[in-house]
């Protein structure tokens, strides 16, 4: 590789890292800090029961807008994949959305010239105007930010180094923002007003946030570059109507997100109250950034132990393992009291489980597609992937209507302090911050134990059933049948060649069965001296796995064709492989498909005998061998097919 493209790969990965610092440093300050300035500081502490039935309004009006932005989300989608630009498809919507976005969040940090007070109805109608315009853009960016990774490069190698990169810029962004907001305030502020600042300095953590998030879009919309396809354009639009049918036939993708819905609204509750905990109960805001700074270290390290901990105790068990740590830490928070100490570890332990659990429900959504397409022979992957981010905002939704109530109800308003804060008041708090996400997520946690099924059992044998029936399940464009596809197989010859380097074995001799028998069709196996796995003929691909351990292939001619790596490796769930291609891209002979770590088959015992099968073989009358033993490289022919002229 040049010099000129490892460096316009790494500018990549670091702008698209950037652009999701600022994108959660802007979603953190929307969803959990915007809310306290609300109650906290937008209005005086002399406007009495006026302030009280002002943040009621505006808390209203939040949530209906977020539930209004829900509905509107799928058409959001649908305008950034048709939109045709210079810049592509996704970066206009990514620097225009931050833009807007960002200047508008800035402008709502402040009472708008005191509209708030002088005219209250025209600044709730500015403020639904403003409000709804800036979460409308923010979606924009949301969703073309997040889509762009397919966009950035076709390679799944470098797919997953720009995601990695993006999730660890996501997780410090969406961490340090509760790390600096009550020093940024503080500084700025001319009151300190019992260590939880004025208007002005308010104002001034929202300047630095919205400018942060703004140079990070206008970071995307330079540093990276769309590789655009054919392979990207859209056959066919998506009606709202479309995603309900689809996201609702599929029992467990339904399951799961009811429980990941009453989970995620439970937990979205207690993080957004714990700076009023700081506030209000112990006194010292303050002292917040302590349990922020903590909860960014820990939560990179929780990210890391998952893979580990998955594989040696199951998805299910670190699911309910995780439960039962935040259940202590919330029971450990009840009585924390004045404790910073205890106050500490309570959130500690309520917070580190919160990655594992996002990451089950991320990976078990992930194999609902297959169960999808196993079911129902379509498969429906970006709608099915959709539903966590529209949950997630769902749970916002619900969480800024219940913050502000609750706010109000405990008298933690404008002017308040932890010594004004009535017995009955905290009762009423420590009642909504605990009370009610425990019982969500005890609901949730129910959910997923009496209906929630798919695990990766299951999972391992969707996908060996989906491996046998590929061929069986192919529509092109044109909905074209099976049968006429076979009838395609004409009488160009066509010379299959070896796909990996090594040793040439009878199909009949290896230790897949299915393979073994002629099921999966007529070929050959091969015994691997290297990793990679290289295209045997001119083609499309016709079928990737999830677990990257096989890919199905056409020839022009019609040719269906399976190159299959080792024996039960599905089981290994994609460790140690690596796919370069994608479902309806173009191949020439020679290039690179797959890639396997053949150390990493070998310490999990696993046989890595490559078959390769030609699964419509039956349409094939001459089923030439030119090759039966011996060593072989990967280019060197092996078969030939063809169908002779009646």
């Amino acid at each position: 590789m040049s010099e000129t493209s490892t460096g316009r790969r790494i500018t990549s990965r670091l702008s698209y890292s950037f652009g999701a610092f600022g994108h959660d440093m802007f979603y953190a300050t929307l969803s959990t800090y915007f809310i306290m300035f609300v109650t906290s500081h937008l209005f005086d502490k002399d406007s009495g029961g006026q302030n009280a039935k002002m943040i009621g309004y505006i808390t209203l009006i939040i949530m209906v807008l977020r539930f209004v932005e829900l509905v509107i989300d799928p058409f959001i989608g649908n305008t950034i994949d048709n939109t045709n630009s210079r810049w592509g498809h996704f970066k206009p919507w990514v620097v225009a959305g931050g833009t807007v976005s960002s200047a508008i969040i800035i402008i709502l940090f402040t009472n708008m010239g005191g509209l708030n007070t002088s005219k209250s109805m025209l600044y709730l109608v500015l403020f639904t105007v403003l409000y709804i315009t800036m979460d409308i853009f923010y979606s924009f960016k949301d969703v073309g930010f997040w889509s762009m990774i397919p966009a950035i490069s076709f390679d799944s190698a470098e797919r997953e180094k720009t995601a990695t990169f993006a999730r660890v810029g996501s997780n410090i962004g969406a961490n340090i923002v509760g790390v600096v907001v009550m020093p940024i305030v503080l500084f700025f502020s001319v009151n300190s007003n019992s260590g939880q600042g004025d208007n002005r300095g308010w104002f001034a953590f929202a300047l630095i946030i919205g400018v942060v998030a703004w140079l990070s879009a206008i970071a995307v919309g330079i540093g990276t570059k769309e590789n655009d396809s054919e392979l990207r354009q859209n056959k066919e639009k998506t009606s709202f109507s479309a995603v309900l049918k689809v996201l609702t036939r599929n029992d467990q993708l339904m399951w799961l997100s009811l429980t990941y819905c009453l989970y995620t609204t439970g937990i979205a509750i207690l993080n957004s109250l714990e700076l009023y905990y700081f506030t209000y109960i112990l006194g010292k805001a303050a002292e917040f950034s302590f349990l922020a700074s903590l909860n960014a270290v820990i939560g990179i390290f929780s990210v890391l132990t998952f893979p580990s901990l998955a594989q040696k105790f199951s998805r299910r068990n670190v699911f309910f393992s995780s439960i039962v740590v935040m259940l202590i830490g919330v029971c450990l928070f009840v009585f924390a009291g004045h404790s910073l100490a205890l106050v500490l570890t309570a959130a500690v332990l309520f917070y580190v489980p919160q990655t594992l659990i996002f990451l089950v429900v991320l990976m078990i959504l992930s194999d609902s597609v297959e169960y999808g397409q196993l079911k129902f022979g379509h498969r429906d992957e970006s709608l099915t992937l959709s539903v966590r981010p529209l949950l997630d905002k769902f749970g916002g939704a619900v969480s800024n209507g219940v913050v502000g109530l609750t706010a109000v109800w405990a008298g933690m308003t404008s002017g308040a302090t932890a010594g004004s804060i009535t017995p009955h008041g905290q009762m009423i708090f420590k009642l909504m911050m605990f009370g009610v996400p425990a019982i969500l997520i005890l609901a949730g946690t129910f959910t997923f134990y009496k209906k929630v099924t798919l695990d990766e059992k299951e999972h391992a044998r969707m996908v060996d059933e989906l491996e046998k029936t590929w061929h069986e399940r192919l529509k092109t464009d044109d909905d074209e049948s099976m049968a006429d596809i076979r009838a395609e197989v004409d009488a160009a010859t066509l010379t299959l060649t070896a796909p990996v380097d090594g040793e040439l074995v009878a199909l009949n001799t290896v230790g897949e069965s299915t393979f073994a028998s002629g099921q999966m069709g007529q070929g050959f196996a091969i015994k691997p001296s290297d990793g990679r796995i290289f295209a045997p003929f001119d083609g499309v691909v016709e079928a990737t796995f999830p677990t990257r351990h096989a890919v199905g292939l056409r020839a022009a001619n019609g040719t269906l064709a399976l190159i299959h790596i080792g024996v039960d490796t599905v089981k290994m769930r994609g460790t140690g492989f690596i796919s370069y291609v994608e479902k309806g891209q173009e191949v020439k002979q020679g290039d690179q498909l797959l890639e396997f770590w053949q150390p990493a088959l070998a310490k999990a015992g696993y046989d890595d005998t490559v078959m390769v099968v030609v699964t419509n073989y039956k349409a094939i009358k001459d089923f030439k061998v030119l090759k039966e033993t011996g060593t072989v490289s990967h280019g060197d022919n092996v078969l030939s097919l063809s169908k002779p002229e009646e």
